[in-house]
């Protein structure tokens, strides 16, 4: 039999969870609510994706908005959806919950005939079992006849295919008709039913996991050494208790007390959230496991993971990435709340971004104080803006289909049908916040940048156009950095990417790319991490891997610097790419008026139409893709 392609096959649960923004309160008193993936076994494969493992999810989405942000969040991070099934009859579950306190986590479920319920054997294939190293099926898919039988199906596939089955006990007793709808937060209750039933599923295990409480259900006693002990009785896998602030001990042989275990401790740190904990932990240990480590170790990153998980907003979100597991590991961290460690936070947000991008191609007409000229001197009106940025998003959509990494920035005071339109496109959208044509630097968003950022989609990046220098005044500087770093604040505390673009040459003055530089290290100096670069576009090599090592030294997983054009004539800016592409950070441009210039100013005079236009606009910036890509 050829070796696995797959690491790990999860099959169970998939829902979105809608969780309440409002930490302290009641679901009732609840006003806002972050939407994630949710379900056991998804978020372990996510789990499993972000610390390098080639992981698998069989579910059961609807055809709905729902089912395909799971399907599109899975493929962002990496899980292979082949078997992410489209359900036409049934909707994706959902569940509400909110964090009350450090021990309240109220959460609603809402399963009536959900998609993932409907999961059979006939949608589990052989083959595609017998590609993975192992399955790994959770104790919710267990709880109705037709979805146990596709899981023992999957188990008994692994089995003849010389493949692992591991076992997430994952006990939810209202999942199991205990208890009513407000009993969602119930994590214990007894069940000769449900105990009977889970012990005809441990004898064909090879790993099983669980709580206290959920060895407990298992093994049929609230004793938990003796409910560890009757399923040893069942079962030779590997038995792995959580013990929660006292880490976990995992049993390969006979059980004869705790310290016939092997033990791996946890340190004391604030417990912010334990929904989600447990999923991460199983995707840390099987990242061992699956690796064939020795136990210590798979523990040890069990641990790790879901001390992240307890430490922040949000389940899956929550899981660190392979990077960010070493770091702990090599490095830890010294705060108690690890959710207030800047460092470890950077690590998080940049390694486990919703999408990498290797290169940024854009077309930016963000412009508005340009246009406004161009429209007036024209006898034109805003409306007439808003319809040549239209046409030039058409231009974006139509070299998208001939190239790769194609974006565009756009803005939403005069291009706001043009940035609505750009969210049926697979498209990276820029979106500025800096108003135009005001100095010094002003918000066109705000006061309150994180409540007005909350209301742009997540896929926004948002881009600030910043003319400074390392010369200005020095109340200038002290407003510049103030600004910028609240901004950036605010970015990370909304989810969105930040675009820092620097403008040296502003108000007469020279471009100054020394100062572009110093300027670059002050704000990591201040604890500013953008995910993208957009610098002037200097004919110099020197500066461009300056640049480069300036981000290496502060932020190495940065989406990347992209170069600017200035209205550069055409031939110039070709030169300047190819210079700056010798830098391995600089994967892109964001060019506007030398595409969109001769265009614009023949459009609006009423010399050519829609059409001649959108072509003008896609030659330009098909020749600069093309000088891009020669330039490699």
């Amino acid at each position: 039999m050829r070796d696995p392609a797959l690491d790990v096959i999860c099959i169970g649960r998939s829902s979105v969870d809608l969780y309440g923004g409002q930490v302290g309160g009641r679901l009732e008193d609840m006003s806002g609510f972050s939407k994630y993936i949710g379900g056991s076994p998804t978020n372990i494969s996510v789990g499993c994706a972000r610390l390098g493992l080639k992981s698998a999810l069989i579910t059961r989405v609807g055809d709905e908005h729902m089912g395909r942000f799971i399907r599109e969040t899975l493929e962002g991070e990496g899980v292979e959806t082949s078997h992410v099934i489209t359900d036409p009859a049934r909707l994706t579950a959902l569940v509400i919950l909110g964090i009350r306190d450090s021990a309240k986590f109220p959460l609603i479920f809402y399963r009536e005939n959900c998609a993932d319920m409907a999961i059979s054997e006939a949608d589990i294939d052989p083959d595609f079992i017998a590609s993975a190293k192992a399955v790994l099926v959770t104790g919710t898919h267990f709880s109705t006849d037709l979805v146990a039988g596709a899981s023992f199906a999957a188990m008994r596939m692994a089995r003849e295919a010389g493949r692992k089955v591991a076992f997430d006990i994952d006990y939810r007793p209202n999942l199991w008709a205990l208890g009513g709808h407000a009993d969602g937060e119930s994590r214990f209750a007894e069940s000769a039913r449900v105990t009977v039933h889970l012990q005809t599923v441990l004898p064909h295990c090879d790993l099983i996991v669980g709580t206290e409480e959920e060895w407990h259900i298992a093994g049929g006693t609230t004793d938990t050494l003796a409910a560890l002990q009757a399923a040893r009785s069942l079962t030779g896998a590997t038995l792995v208790c959580k013990r929660g602030p006292l880490g976990c001990v995992v049993f390969e042989g006979d059980i004869d007390g705790w310290d016939s275990g092997v033990a791996s401790p946890v340190r004391e740190i604030e417990v912010f959230n334990v929904l989600g904990a447990g999923d991460g932990f199983m995707a840390g240990f099987l990242s061992g496991w699956l690796r064939g480590e020795q136990a210590a170790n798979c523990a040890l990153y069990a641990n790790i993971c879901g001390a992240l998980a307890v430490s922040r907003h949000g389940c899956a979100p929550s899981y660190p990435s392979q990077t960010e597991l070493r770091h702990m590991i090599e490095t830890g961290s010294e705060e108690f709340a690890l959710r207030k460690d800047r460092r470890l936070e950077q690590i998080h947000w940049a390694t486990t971004r919703r999408r990498r991008h290797d290169r940024l191609l854009a077309f930016a007409f963000d412009h508005r104080s340009q246009f406004v000229e161009m429209a007036a001197a024209n006898g034109k009106a805003e409306a007439d803006i808003d319809r040549f940025k239209l046409i030039a998003l058409q231009a974006v959509t139509e070299t998208a289909a001939l190239h790769d990494g194609v974006g565009l920035l756009v803005d939403d005071r005069l291009g706001r049908s043009a940035l609505h339109a750009a969210s049926d496109h697979d498209i990276w959208t820029g979106r500025p916040i800096e108003q135009s044509g005001v100095f010094p630097m002003a918000f066109e968003e705000g006061p309150d940048l994180g409540s007005r950022l909350a209301e742009w989609p997540v896929n926004h990046c948002v881009k600030v156009l910043a003319p400074i220098r390392a010369d200005d005044p020095a109340d200038l500087i002290a407003y510049n950095e103030r600004e910028i770093v609240r901004l950036a604040d605010a970015c990370r505390r909304t989810g969105h990417e930040f675009l820092f673009e620097i403008i040296s040459g502003n108000r007469g003055n020279a471009m100054a790319p020394d100062q572009i530089l110093s300027l670059m290290q002050r704000y990591y100096d201040l604890g500013v991490a953008p995910d993208w670069w957009k610098l002037e576009p200097v004919e110099d090599k020197g500066f461009w891997t300056a640049a480069g090592d300036i981000v290496r030294a502060n932020d190495p997983h940065l989406q990347g610097i992209i170069v600017l054009g200035k209205e550069m004539p055409e031939e110039h800016l070709c030169r300047v790419l190819a210079i700056a592409r010798t830098e391995p950070l600089v994967n892109g441009f964001a060019i506007g008026r030398t595409i969109f210039s001769k265009a614009a100013q023949a459009w609006f005079a009423g010399e050519i139409g829609d059409d001649a236009a959108q072509q003008m606009m896609t030659a330009v910036y098909g020749q600069l893709i093309e000088a891009w890509d020669n330039a490699a």
